[in-house]
């Protein structure tokens, strides 16, 4: 019986064309990988880390969603899009529910802005958490398909292990090249299972030990805007040169730079005028933002107790009565102890008036 063969195009896809899902790959709980071809035969040109936007036939109507492609245009014959399930993700269960392999779709693009093709350099920091993993994925087999895998240090985070999307695939990648090299952290292991990696939230401290060299690294980072925000405060309290900082929300991806939000975090200005009240003691004293409320109450010739000055250890947490601090801790407080309106003194820097029961 002769052999058939795949009627593969001379032509890129384009958007005109219905996607057909050809293979779902379980991935991990709600997670899964779609592969789409084009009934044509024709290619996709890409670059790693870009997007696409589906039409799902969702009940009630039609909804577009984007989802980044998570598969490398150095495999060009299909595309993979790998998505997770959330409490409210309306068209990611329709996916996990309903699509099926031969079922058709409308796509549009490739889109977006959000690659290492854009901005080249000797040497790659990655950092993403939970599915925001996938464009680094893509980025990450392009470098791997190159035969030139240059230097990544890939940091991701997850709550277990068990939740790393593409761990194994990533691994296998890693254990045949010295250019990659993974760092992965956990918030909790997973029962009866050992974990020799990190633990707890990604911090200051751990990111310096992930990547000693991150000054000489051109940094991408995708995940959540809370974890996006602490990398961003991470690194600028680190000294980071962020003009070479890029970022991607898997909540809302950026088609062109014209549309790229404006990052303004709130953070320490050199020189700017600042003023802390140190209510128990009695104490008003003028400093600069860039202060530490530890350093000031030492000036002003109060004591409160300290151990590592990192924000790891907890010792120098205060409450804070007034005003508004900028902390960059190493794991030290809780989230409900910062909700009640306690800080750790060391990483603690007055934005403006604030008072502290010291």
């Amino acid at each position: 019986m002769p052999k058939q063969r795949m009627n593969w195009s001379a032509e890129p896809w384009n958007d005109s064309e219905l996607l057909e899902c050809a293979m779902i790959v379980p991935e991990n709980g709600d997670t899964a990988s779609f592969t789409f071809r084009a009934p044509s035969g024709a290619w996709f040109d890409y670059q790693p880390g870009q997007f696409v936007t589906l039409e799902l036939p969702v009940k009630g109507g039609p909804i577009q969603r984007t989802y980044t492609i998570s598969s490398s245009p150095s495999r060009p014959l299909s595309i993979s899009i790998t998505v997770k399930a959330q409490s409210t993700s309306e068209g990611t269960r329709w996916m996990l529910d309903h699509l099926k392999p031969g079922m058709k779709i409308k796509a549009y693009g490739p889109s977006g802005i959000f690659s290492f093709h854009r901005h080249k350099a000797a040497k790659y920091l990655f950092i993403s958490a939970g599915s925001g993993i996938t464009p680094m994925m893509s980025m990450t087999t392009w470098a791997w398909d190159s035969g030139e895998m240059p230097d990544i240090t890939f940091v991701h985070a997850a709550r277990r292990p068990s939740e790393i999307i593409f761990r194994e695939r990533l691994e296998q990648f890693a254990n045949r090249v010295p250019g990659l090299k993974l760092r992965f952290t956990v918030e909790e292991p997973d029962p009866f299972r050992s974990w020799p990696g990190y633990l707890g939230r990604l911090s200051q401290i751990m990111l310096g030990l992930m990547a000693p060299d991150y000054l000489e690294r051109e940094v991408f980072c995708c995940g959540p805007e809370p974890f996006m925000q602490s990398v961003r405060e991470m690194l600028v309290s680190l000294g980071y040169d962020m003009d070479r900082y890029h970022q991607e929300s898997f909540g809302a991806p950026v088609k062109t730079e014209a549309e790229a939000p404006v990052i303004d975090d709130v953070a320490p200005v050199e020189g700017a005028r600042a003023e802390i009240t140190f209510a128990t003691s009695g104490v008003t004293t003028r400093c600069e933002e860039t202060d530490t409320v530890l350093a000031v109450a030492k000036r002003s010739g109060l004591n409160i107790p300290s151990g590592c000055n990192f924000g790891l250890c907890g010792t120098c947490k205060v409450k804070k009565t007034a005003g508004d601090v900028h902390m960059v801790h190493n794991g030290g407080i809780s989230d409900e102890d910062i909700a009640a309106g306690y800080i750790l003194a060391c990483c603690s820097n007055p934005m403006g008036k604030i008072a502290v029961e010291v």
